[in-house]
């Protein structure tokens, strides 16, 4: 058991407590506040004048699918052979010892959703994973955590060079509903025993369906979100909208769908005309309709230690500070589904812990530790030369 003591604790919720403790027991958290009683036996490891938080999450990667400084190699994760490929999985193309994630512990962030890219009309299978261990099968805390779908420049511009469809946005939309109507064909004919030969792609679009999975869309512009709400209602499937660039413009709608929103990496270059509006008045805006939103950096399109630098950004444009952080804790959590594990300092959730030496905002904060289930995976002081072997589910 540990105890870290003295700190200024930001426990992912909203809440911040000075002079503070954080409990944990092997790999899970016992309690975290100002009033924590600390058992006789507990290591304790005093964290004055430090801040103590959840480890980060970044919830729209592809952390070992496009992997850093590799090139062409390295980039497993767009199976561009065709615009439908439900059946593929990112969880086949993550490398587990890619420098993202060794950069993900040393600025810590402890969970990742991965994803196949924006190619494809349909993407694949996403997980959400830790980023310690050397065995990606070990390091999983949802698999799958989600079915990748993208609307708007990326399927028009890969498909229309070859001259396939879909070469519009009507294109795109036309297949995914032809591709849902399958989906709901074979799942009816599959309770009834008719299926003679299984569909791969088919067999993993029927938890979408049953809503035991969320459909994540990439959309930038306001009318491809629109076109992706109206989908969704059409075939009764839960979505969420992945960057939402355009989200501002359509608040209203955006809130009364109900649906979770992923925005960034807004620290991007304007490199297409669908981001054009890019900008972090788009949480500011929605968070004015209480919209549900994480922030991301799209790694590596954004690198993952530009995590909190988005966040901090976003607060200097009007944000609130602890709508920012929870953006990138709990809420985080809650977009990708895994809130009852990590995202907060809260007890029986895995003790996932940063140790910082000022605020995570602030310009010049250092990551002390990285504990990823109640193990140190990076200290400031040592080399950060391996993937974290030691740390398993």
């Amino acid at each position: 058991m540990k105890a870290y003591t003295n700190a200024t604790v930001l426990d992912g919720l909203g809440n911040t407590y000075t002079n503070a403790t954080v409990l944990i027991d092997s790999e899970k958290i016992i309690g975290a506040g100002d009033h924590i009683a600390i058992p006789a036996d507990a290591e304790v490891i005093d964290c004055e004048e430090k801040y103590v938080t959840p480890g980060l999450i970044d919830v729209h990667t592809h952390l070992g699918v496009h992997e850093s400084g590799f090139g062409t190699e390295g980039q497993d994760f767009n199976e561009t052979s065709q615009p439908l490929t439900p059946h593929i999985r990112a969880l086949d193309g993550i490398n587990p010892r890619e420098r993202g994630f060794q950069d993900a512990r040393e600025c810590g962030v402890t969970t990742v959703q991965v994803m196949p890219g924006s190619a494809n009309v349909i993407g694949g299978e996403m997980v959400v994973l830790k980023t310690a261990g050397h065995v990606v099968d070990e390091m999983l805390i949802r698999d799958p955590s989600g079915m990748k779908g993208a609307f708007g420049e990326n399927p028009k511009r890969v498909y229309s060079q070859k001259s396939v469809s879909p070469m519009t946005r009507m294109g795109t939309a036309g297949l995914l509903r032809e591709t849902l109507m399958k989906a709901q064909d074979y799942k009816e004919k599959k309770a009834k025993g008719e299926v003679k030969d299984r569909d791969l792609g088919m067999e993993q679009l029927i938890p979408v369906l049953n809503k035991e999975i969320t459909f994540r869309t990439h959309a930038h512009r306001a009318d491809d979100i629109l076109t992706s709400l109206r989908i969704a209602k059409e075939f009764d499937i839960d979505v969420t909208i992945e960057h939402c660039t355009e989200g501002h413009l359509i608040p209203r709608q955006v809130a009364e769908s109900g649906v979770h929103v992923s925005i960034g990496p807004t620290m991007s270059t304007r490199s297409k005309v669908e981001l054009a509006d890019k900008g972090f008045h788009t949480l500011v805006e929605l968070d004015k309709y209480n919209v549900p939103m994480s922030i991301t950096t799209d790694h590596p399109v954004i690198g993952i230690e530009y995590l909190t630098t988005s966040a901090a950004n976003a607060v200097k444009f009007g944000l609130s500070e602890e709508t920012a952080f929870r953006a990138i804790t709990s809420q985080a959590a809650r977009h990708i589904g895994v809130e009852d594990r990590v995202g907060s300092l809260e007890e029986g959730k895995d003790a996932d812990l940063v140790i910082w030496t000022k605020h995570p905002f602030d310009a010049y904060t250092e990551v002390e530790e990285t504990i990823v289930n109640g193990q140190s995976v990076y200290t400031k002081n040592e080399s950060d030369t391996r993937p974290a072997e030691k740390v398993n589910q």
